[in-house]
């Protein structure tokens, strides 16, 4: 039994060295592009935050300022310079930081052509381009693809290989549920990367929905009181900071750099990938050549169907909620009856 554990288990391992050893510039080249993506991301975070704390903190004076400074735990500066610092020494090539257990699958993707263009690759590829735009979702689902190809390998290999060790030396029970649960669990966790993904486009999505009727509502406001669509869009945008007036706010940098409109409201339409904001971006282009008054009359119907669309989702997702509820309701109540009856039940008995 051990014999047939440790040869594929050892194939493996081979197999993944292997591929490591194939290791090409393009690979390492692309490792370090995505591994400097993710800590601007990372670093846009952080300011984000630190920013959050110094707006409180400026609602604060004496004692109660020095107070709050030591609750919020002063700021990200030097995360955020160890970050720039890293992205320097990966820009000058020095490719220390990289991780390089998924490098075996930037191997299998270049030499299949069936892996690094396949349906799977396409699929993370599309949801990339809905969380970070176009520009970035080739390499962030090359690399995501990557971590699905390489760690399930390295993960089974690490768990096989002390499971065949308890069952050498006696553990029967302990090395059997090892090398039967192991790759399973393995398996699960790494899916568990792609739900996760899926789950961040979905709550990203809903978070776009919640905000479109405020956007809408005060885009109307201001096309309708004179001001043109572009100085109305960069108003809006730059009017709160989340998901949905961020897009707006790439929109309005496109534009100011001469980009096409077409062009900036087409990405802008896959980058939020809602029925809402699709409907808006293709009005606007739509009538940026019939001025403000039909436009104006757009923008307020839609505003009116966004509020009442809103009004909808609440009540729908309070009787989610209340169903929910429901589940423990009954688990109480029966815990509560259990607590009645048993001791009635033991003074019948007696």
């Amino acid at each position: 039994m051990i014999f047939l554990i440790l040869v594929p288990a050892t194939a493996l391992i081979i197999f993944w060295f292997a591929l490591m050893s194939k290791v090409e510039r393009e690979d390492w080249v692309i490792a370090a592009y995505n591994k400097v993506f993710y800590n601007s991301m990372l670093i846009e975070k952080l300011r984000l935050k630190d920013k959050a704390k110094a707006e409180k903190l400026s609602g604060y004076k004496g004692a109660a300022a020095v107070a709050a400074k030591v609750l919020l735990r002063g700021n990200n500066a030097k995360k955020i310079s160890a970050l720039e610092k890293n992205n320097a020494q990966l820009k000058s090539g020095n490719m220390k930081s990289i991780n390089i257990f998924p490098l075996p699958g930037y191997v299998l993707q270049r030499k299949i052509s069936a892996v690094g263009k396949g349906n799977a690759h396409k699929s993370i590829a599309e949801k990339y381009s809905e969380l970070y735009g176009r520009k970035h979702a080739a390499h962030a689902a090359r690399h995501m693809l990557a971590k699905f190809l390489s760690y399930p390998a390295i993960g089974i290999c690490a768990l096989l290989f002390p499971g065949c060790i308890l069952l050498s030396v006696g553990s029967t029970r302990t090395g059997a549920a090892i090398t039967a649960v192991g790759p399973v669990l393995v398996i699960a966790l790494v899916y568990a990367m792609y739900d996760e993904l899926s789950d961040r486009m979905k709550k990203r999505r809903a978070s776009i929905a919640r905000q479109f009727p405020n956007v809408v509502s005060k885009l109307a406001l201001l096309v309708t009181s004179g001001m043109i669509m572009d100085r109305a869009w960069k108003e809006t945008a730059h009017s709160h900071d989340s998901e949905l007036y961020r897009e707006m706010q790439k929109t309005s940098q496109e534009l100011d750099n001469l980009v096409s409109p077409e062009t900036a409201y087409g990405a802008f339409i896959s980058r939020c990938s809602t029925k809402e904001t699709a409907k808006l971006a293709s009005a606007i282009t739509q009538n940026l050549s019939k001025g403000n008054t039909e436009i104006g009359r757009l923008l307020k119907d839609m505003a009116h169907e966004a509020w009442l669309e809103r009004r909808h989702t609440a009540k729908r997702d309070a009787e989610k909620a209340n169903s929910k509820l429901m589940i423990p309701t009954m688990l109480l109540f029966i815990a509560i009856l259990l607590m009645l009856l048993v001791p009635i039940a033991m003074n019948f008995s007696i």
